[in-house]
């Protein structure tokens, strides 16, 4: 991940309208391609992989391309997939390359190489005005709907721009003992169904979890990263609740007051 730009946390967007689309060039499509392999998986051992397709293979009616992602539908792999595509989301934003996480499209093809299409994400390149500008006029809930602990840290006011299906925002996070805890929740009411929601945010969970790293590895602070086990998919309704499901555990090594601490603030 050293060729993600952190600053990107807050120049992207959420591309729902392509207004402008320049043509990629056969050196942006193969850069692109290259990137495709140089993902990091948040778990190793789940088989994942890239496609790069014309719009036209899919249904989708937004950007120029779709990168559509495939995987092994085993423990965490919404996470993982997640995870991984939101590395491509900011890497994209850093070439000026617009993306919309497309839950609703469809490939020709729902498998690949033995693995189940997951997601896709339609991509355009654009002009830079299209990108954010001021973050913070992005629409997410308050600090201390998502929050519990300490004061209200200043990671919280980074990794909270996340993206989400339907901008449901389904985390909270919470800091005891050293240690900051992550757990998906039921999030903000959406197009989706309920049930199907419930399984799409497990995703969102995943490109959380990028941010926390991001966010730590940006401030120098020492953590270990534990993963947890989310409930098996399926009976989605009857879990649909407000229930605090964990999903990570970071425990800060030697915390310092030149680091966590000292970006503690009252609420």
């Amino acid at each position: 991940m050293n060729n993600i730009n952190y600053e990107m946390i807050f120049k992207r967007k959420s591309f729902h309208v392509f207004k402008e689309v320049i043509p990629f060039t056969p050196q942006d499509l193969e850069e692109i391609e290259q990137q495709l392999q140089q993902l990091m998986p948040l778990s190793k051992d789940i088989h994942t992989e890239f496609r790069l397709v014309p719009k036209e293979e899919t249904t989708s009616t937004r950007g120029e391309y779709c990168i559509l992602i495939y995987s092994e539908t085993k423990e965490g792999f919404l996470q993982n997939t997640g995870y991984m595509g939101e590395q491509l989301d900011l890497w994209l934003a850093s070439k000026d390359i617009g993306v919309c996480w497309y839950g609703l499209a469809k490939p020709k093809e729902n498998q690949y190489n033995g693995l189940d299409f997951i997601i896709m994400l339609a991509i355009g390149k654009t002009n830079k005005q299209y990108f954010r500008k001021d973050y913070t006029k992005c629409s997410r809930r308050e600090n201390s709907d998502i929050w519990n602990g300490q004061g209200s840290p200043d990671l919280i006011n980074v990794v909270k721009y996340a993206p989400s299906a339907c901008n449901s925002q389904p985390w909270y996070l919470e800091y005891k003992e050293n240690k900051v805890i992550l757990y998906r929740t039921r999030g903000k009411k959406g197009m989706m169904p309920l049930d199907k929601m419930t399984v799409i945010n497990r995703l969102d969970l995943g490109i959380m979890i990028l941010l926390l790293d991001l966010y730590f590895i940006h401030n120098k602070i020492h953590v270990i990263r534990e993963l947890c086990i989310d409930h098996p998919i399926g009976n989605e309704l009857a879990l649909a609740t407000d229930e605090l499901i964990m999903n990570a555990i970071y425990t800060i090594s030697e915390p310092k007051k030149s680091d966590f601490y000292d970006s503690l603030v009252p609420i």
